[in-house]
């Protein structure tokens, strides 16, 4: 990018330049002016002036030509040096310390001063002095006296040209510094301006123009001051757009910072004048709103700023819906500085998103606890990764005629030195909120797998043990390697694996995961649907993929017995999977009146309380040897 100011090399030589000009217009113009008087002198015979103003116009040609060959400094040096000697003789040969050269001294020393150093200047006053204090003494001691002629046009001639040439000294260096200053004058414009700039820069926001973090702060801490005086409370409101890299990604970023330009624009539009809306990066926003005495008040400005946005917006000609998630801490309440209400404002915010996004949270204490809490699981998660603190246990699955064994869940479990055994429940989410359920899920298949072949090496019966699968872990394209790489490790059937999947998984990600399900399918893999009934349930998916068995949750086969329309949900399920040549899984059977109710209902398989929890693999390898059919 191109600067607005001349580099330094560029000033330094266009100055130069016009050194050199300014010099060798003053050497013509002494020319000039000794010309002059050198024909005059002419024309009166004084022959002794027109020899040493002769000898001097010789010198000036010289110092022209050094001049013309860029050799500034030496053409300055001869010129001074040559002018005050030339001066200086023809006061001592003509009128001593009245002689009109006298007058041309001052000129000598403006010329130095534009041109010569510091000490050739000083070096050239004192030879000047020392000139004039000869001429002095040689008069008062009479070695030589000096007759002062009578004034006569020559007097005038030669002082009018002395004059004349200082005259235009001064001016040429009159002209520069006014063209100087106004130079200078522009670059200090200039300077402001982009001094100005650079603090816009660094107080507001490129893109919005809003206020960034470093200038909310100082608007912060000018509400507090305010605030402590008339015993009010701040409210900081953290914004944060929902689903705006959905947005980003499908319409592209140009399209994604109009979005955020006129999301900023309505905010302006609806806060007061007082209060200050800035942009914190990305999608997120922050609103202080200063004066505000309870928590109703702030309420009311979240509302506004919520029904604000959620109205349609106008990008590349498309309209588009836009929801918003509100996290408030309250000063003096929620913490007494910027960061700590910051932090507090990010948590709620993040609190809303969970509740079901396009609302406002207020603070509370116990959502930094979760917080907490929520860090030492992420960081125990790594570390129970690298000690083996992950144990699968396998709860049996029985053939419900029968009741034989047929197959196993395996289910996750944690013991934490510290906090004892953590369940899944409080585990797993925090996993795939942190992406860490890749890792755990990778460790799971291949665990798996080698228990299996472990229970063949064994001598067990044929035992298909379950695994669930996180929607989470098909994001990355991995699942297929991961159980491939088991598979093949452990030298273990494909149909001594079965993946449990869910039903939100295959209604939202179906486009990506229906090819990959298929090739495990070809492979041999059992596939299965997970809590079948708590989704988003219908008949469109199951004909879609290749599963072979759907699971019943656990939640209506416990109430079936009790609630009718439980029952009826049982009923439906079954009949449906049949119709669609699917096996059923109850989940969560725990007595033996369920059994005989699933059994005439046609469900083939089941698995609960009444016959075993979930166990270690020790103890499972146990219960199969000791149980016996009933």
């Amino acid at each position: 990018m191109p600067s607005d100011f001349p580099s330094t090399k560029s000033v330094s030589t266009a100055g130069m330049v016009l050194q050199r000009n300014r010099l060798i217009q003053i050497i013509l113009a002494i020319l000039c002016a000794v010309g002059c008087v050198i024909l005059i002198n002419f024309v009166n015979q004084n022959w002794p002036t027109v020899w040493m103003l002769l000898v001097l116009s010789a010198c000036m040609l010289v110092a022209l030509i050094l001049a013309r060959a860029n050799r500034i400094t030496l053409a300055a040096m001869f010129t001074v040096i040559t002018l005050t000697i030339v001066m200086g003789l023809m006061s001592f040969a003509f009128d001593g310390i009245y002689d009109a050269t006298i007058s041309a001294f001052p000129a000598i020393l403006v010329f130095a001063a534009m041109f010569a150093t510091l000490r050739l200047f000083v070096g050239l006053l004192t030879f000047i002095i020392l000139i004039l204090s000869t001429v002095v003494w040689v008069n008062i001691t009479g070695v030589h006296v000096n007759v002062v002629a009578p004034v006569s046009i020559m007097s005038l001639v030669n002082v009018v040209a002395i004059l004349m040439a200082t005259a235009f000294f001064v001016w040429k260096l009159a002209s520069d510094l006014r063209i100087a200053v106004a130079r200078l004058e522009t670059e200090n414009e200039r300077i402001r301006d982009a001094l100005t700039h650079i603090d816009t820069l660094a107080h507001n926001d490129a893109l919005t123009g809003l206020p960034n973090r470093l200038l909310a702060r100082a608007r912060f801490e000018q509400a507090v001051e305010l605030a402590k005086r008339g015993n009010d409370k701040i409210a900081l409101l953290y914004l944060d757009l929902d689903n705006f890299k959905t947005i980003n990604d499908s319409l592209g970023h140009i399209a994604g910072d109009q979005l955020l330009c006129e999301v900023a624009t309505r905010l302006k539009q609806t806060i007061r004048a007082s209060d200050t809306a800035s942009r914190q990066g990305g999608d997120e926003f922050l609103v202080i709103v200063a004066g505000q005495a309870e928590q109703e008040s702030v309420a009311t400005v979240a509302v506004k700023i919520i029904d604000l946005l959620s109205e349609y917006f106008s990008v590349n000609g498309m309209e588009i819906s836009v929801t918003c998630s509100l996290g408030i801490s309250m000063y003096p309440d929620d913490g007494q500085d910027f960061d700590a209400l910051l932090k507090h404002a990010d948590i709620a915010m993040y609190q809303a998103k969970e509740r079901g996004r396009n609302g406002f949270q207020f603070y509370d204490p116990q959502m930094n606890t979760n917080v907490v809490e929520h860090l030492h699981l992420i960081s125990g998660i790594r570390t129970a990764l690298q000690k083996d603190e992950f144990k699968l246990y396998y709860q049996p699955q029985f053939d419900l005629k029968s009741e034989r064994i047929i197959g196993a869940e395996a289910l996750i479990r944690w013991k934490n030195p510290e906090l004892g055994m953590i369940p899944p429940n409080k585990f797993i989410p925090v996993a795939e909120r942190s992406g860490q359920i890749h890792e755990i899920g990778a460790w799971v298949i291949d665990e798996a797998c080698r228990q299996a072949r472990e229970w063949m090496d064994a001598g067990l019966p044929p035992i298909v043990v379950g695994v669930n699968l996180s929607p989470i872990q098909f994001r990355r394209d991995n699942v297929e390697r991961d159980v491939m790489n088991a598979l093949e490790h452990y030298n273990l059937p494909p149909s001594a694996i079965e993946l449990e999947l869910t039903e939100s998984l295959l209604i939202v990600e179906s486009d990506q995961i229906s090819p990959l399900l298929k090739r495990l399918r070809n492979l041999g893999v059992h596939l299965s649907i997970d809590d079948f009934g708590t989704g988003y349930s219908n008949l469109g998916y199951l004909s879609r993929f290749e599963v072979e068995r759907l699971k019943i949750d656990q939640s209506f086969i416990r109430r079936m017995l009790e609630n009718k329309n439980d029952e009826g949900i049982v009923r439906a399920i079954i009949e449906m999977a049949h119709s669609l040549g699917l096996e059923v899984v109850a989940e969560g059977v725990e007595t033996a009146e369920m059994l005989v109710h699933l059994k005439g209902l046609g469900c083939e398989f089941g698995q609960g309380y009444l016959w075993s929890p979930a166990l270690p693999a020790a103890e499972f390898v146990e219960f199969i040897r000791t149980y016996q059919p009933k």
